[in-house]
């Protein structure tokens, strides 16, 4: 395997009626879950022979509770999995809510359990979260399930040692699209309903993008998202519409379109396959002309869902806490120069 290429540190929405309409439940698609480790495998290993599926078996460093239900939509009570150290000498520690992938319709949160071990191990807390699928609820319900989640982990700062100044949203894939949205769009009334005045902040501080898509508007995306042979595509399920039918839906749910002065600090991830690149380096321009850090680390040679495998994990891993420690630190740093 060859080592990982990092570059380094470089130093408009719909109405809100319209958001709400998008997230009525969409019809064509049942979610089948067939987005796992195991599956996957089974199509990488004789490509990469030297793979292995990550460990879910938490060690006796890491604490984990399990099933907690976080937000009641539709009548379904969303669940989250919580990894922490199982002691831990600093007074709170900073959190991460990590979004499975999975096409908007498919995975579950035990995929992201490998990793959520992981960063535990690293002092975090991480919380692995199930949300509304395309078969429940339309885009953007997914995009309101993650706020939701940060807002109740902040909310048991205290129960988790956390501190709740320094949360920060990741995911792979489709859940690396959803956290990029999420965290681009801070404070944004419209992409978060559920919020009341005087609320819980679902701010984050800072956003972990792993192989998801940065745009969909392109002609490039489109070709991949918006392929008419498939009836209906993974992200036309999730609009409730093909391009052409829901421009506009297409565009606000890109996170290129939402960068501005206060977009959180980003760590892209990428793996070898160009489709889930895309509109990565216009938001990196963006990023850098408004002075927001930004890194990009490129895995060579790997496939896509790389993060559910070991050695890629390692890398992975390694890569966010590295991005996540100079980031939070930069932050604490900020605050006693106060």
């Amino acid at each position: 395997m060859k080592p990982a290429t990092i570059t380094p540190f470089a130093s408009v929405c719909m109405a809100a009626s319209l958001l709400t309409a998008c997230a009525k439940p969409a019809q064509p698609t049942p979610a089948d879950n067939a987005y796992t480790a195991g599956n996957t495998y089974k199509k990488l290993a004789s490509t990469y022979p030297y793979i292995h599926i990550a460990s879910k078996q938490p060690p006796a460093t890491v604490r984990v509770l399990r099933n907690i239900s976080y937000v009641s939509n539709q009548g379904q009570a969303l669940q989250l999995d919580v990894f922490m150290p199982a002691r831990s000498n600093s007074p709170a520690l900073s959190g991460i809510v990590l979004v499975h992938g999975g096409g908007w319709r498919s995975g579950t949160r035990d995929n992201l359990a490998p990793m959520a071990i992981r960063l535990a191990e690293r002092g975090y807390v991480a919380a692995a979260i199930s949300y509304r699928l395309s078969d429940a609820a339309r885009y953007p319900a997914a995009v309101h399930d993650v706020k939701a989640a940060i807002r109740w982990l902040r909310t048991h700062a205290v129960e988790y040692q956390l501190d709740p100044k320094y949360i920060a949203v990741a995911g792979g894939s489709a859940g690396g699209q959803i956290a990029a949205l999420v965290g681009v769009t801070n404070d944004r009334p419209e992409f978060d309903p559920q919020t009341q005045p005087g609320a819980i902040s679902s701010a984050v501080q800072a956003i972990i993008n792993i192989d998801g898509l940065s745009d969909f508007t392109s002609e490039e995306a489109r070709k991949y998202e918006d392929d008419p042979r498939k009836q209906p595509s993974a992200a036309s399920a999730w609009f409730g519409g093909t391009y052409a039918e829901m421009p506009e839906v297409w565009k606000e749910a890109s996170p290129l379109t939402h960068v501005g002065k206060n977009t959180p600090p980003i760590l892209f991830i990428g793996s070898a396959q160009k489709r889930f690149s895309l509109g990565r380096n216009e938001m990196v321009e963006k990023l850098n002309a408004l002075g927001i850090a930004n890194q990009t680390v490129l895995l060579p040679d790997t496939p896509h869902s790389f993060w559910l495998f070991d050695p890629w994990l390692g890398t992975t891993v390694e890569a966010m806490t590295e991005f996540l420690e100079s980031q939070f630190g930069t932050i604490k740093l900020s605050e006693e120069l106060r």
